[in-house]
């Protein structure tokens, strides 16, 4: 029977050992069992290659702004476990995750004894949060992001009132599929029939299978830079100012504190999704609370500064299109800073081109590992860099005090890559 806490996660944790198992069949037999709690939840879901999170940050912080209670559904967690299932943005407490555990683990040792076998990590992770909000808690509205893909994750066992899939590029290719077209099909599992669709995507051929699926499935569509259109986009000492116009309205420069032109696209696909929910469900959102949900809108671990002095910047890139938007941010920002990186990735990420544009923005970069099964080696990646001034370094955080001590005002620190190392890397600066 499990009591604590630390025995709650240390048994969803010992889950990893089954590794990862895409297909909705175990995770359909729990919500069986648990009653279907997934079609008492109201839902809007989050797919894509880069922005999930982001886009979430953006899309609670306008529906809180409005007044409703708003769950939470995102991976991977930065600062603790909690963070996964949150209610207005506050993680549920310690004793909650105990609750829901207890629901769920005679489920999963049920489930072992059949030939469907046990659920993974991120499928019971998936149960406890749709049973916490489909029976415990109820709340106005869910905002579940997709753990990897779509059409198999667990989470697709919803039928949202919105689905958003934020882009499509290169990550997890040895699961998802070598091409655009492969990895948008799979990302196009979770349009569902009739349920309108909000996207970012632009490539053609990630575009070309998105637009055929929600065709078949008569699911409305509402691209960025087709039927909603940013304009006047200007980098501001806080962040970004832009306007956007949609189909059923206008909003002239709203602000958001996140830099990037990325999560400029990332504030008006949130937009455009809560235009939904009040057009289509009798939201009450007016604009008012559209420009002050993106004004107070933030996500950890994305573009974060935690020192001013020196200053220092997280971001979790860990992926090529993720590395090139933090590229052109700290450029738009920063260009009159000396730059030094500090890079720690996952071995299975296409890390050469990621490498590649890390070396042309920084005057120093260093490369480092940090204490997680699938994390390079500093050595393996120093080798795929061809800049003048690299250097590898196992001890991250003695490297990162050495480094705040020698850097001058005139000087920026950049620390990236895995979000799982900007976690561990957060921790210090707390």
């Amino acid at each position: 029977m499990i009591r604590t806490y630390e025995e709650a996660v240390a048994w969803i944790h010992g889950r990893l050992r089954l590794g990862m198992k895409p297909g909705l069949k175990r995770m359909e037999w729990m919500m069986e069992k648990l009653g279907h709690p997934e079609r008492r939840v109201r839902a809007v879901h989050i797919g894509g290659t880069n922005g999930k999170g982001s886009t979430v940050a953006y899309l609670r912080s306008i529906l809180q702004a409005a007044g409703y209670s708003v769950g939470t559904f995102t991976s991977p967690y930065v600062e603790q476990f909690n963070e996964r299932i949150s209610v207005n943005g506050e993680p549920i407490g310690d004793d909650e995750i105990v609750e829901l555990v207890r629901v769920v683990q005679p489920l999963a040792d049920e489930l072992e004894r059949t030939e469907l076998g046990g659920p993974t990590e991120f499928e019971v992770i998936t149960a406890m949060m749709l049973y916490y909000f489909g029976k415990q808690h109820i709340q106005d509205i869910v905002l579940i992001e997709v753990g990897l893909g779509g059409r198999l994750d667990s989470t697709n066992v919803i039928y949202p009132l919105v689905s958003v899939i934020t882009n499509v590029s290169y990550d997890h290719m040895n699961i998802l599929g070598d091409t655009l077209g492969q990895i948008a099909a799979e990302k196009a599992g979770i349009i569902k029939s009739g349920v309108p669709l909000v996207t970012a995507v632009n490539e053609p051929e990630a575009w070309e299978v998105i637009a055929k699926t929600a065709a078949e499935r008569k699911a409305k569509t509402y691209r960025l830079g087709v039927d909603f259109t940013v304009s006047d986009q200007q980098t501001t000492a806080e962040g970004e100012q832009f306007s956007l116009v949609t189909p059923f309205s206008e909003y002239r420069d709203v602000r958001i504190s996140m830099p990037g032109t990325h999560q400029v696209e990332n504030a008006a696909v949130a937009v455009m999704a809560a235009e939904l929910l009040r057009l289509g469900y009798s939201f009450l959102i007016d604009p008012e609370h559209i420009a002050a949900g993106l004004a107070s809108a933030a996500w950890p671990g994305r573009f974060e500064r935690v020192s001013d002095k020196p200053l220092v910047i997280v971001d979790g890139a860990h992926n090529e299109a993720g590395i090139r938007a933090l590229v052109d941010t700290v450029r738009a920002h920063y260009r009159d800073k000396r730059v030094h990186v500090l890079l720690a990735a996952l071995a299975d990420k296409p890390l050469a081109p990621m490498i590649r544009l890390l070396d042309e923005l920084a005057d120093t970069i260093t490369f480092t590992t940090f204490d997680f099964p699938r994390a390079a080696q500093a050595e393996a990646l120093a080798a795929l860099s061809s800049h003048r001034q690299k250097a590898a370094a196992n001890d991250w955080a003695g490297w990162i005090r050495a480094q705040q001590e020698r850097m001058g005002d005139d000087e920026l620190l950049v620390v990236t890559g895995s979000l799982y190392f900007i976690s561990d890397v957060k921790k210090q600066f707390r």
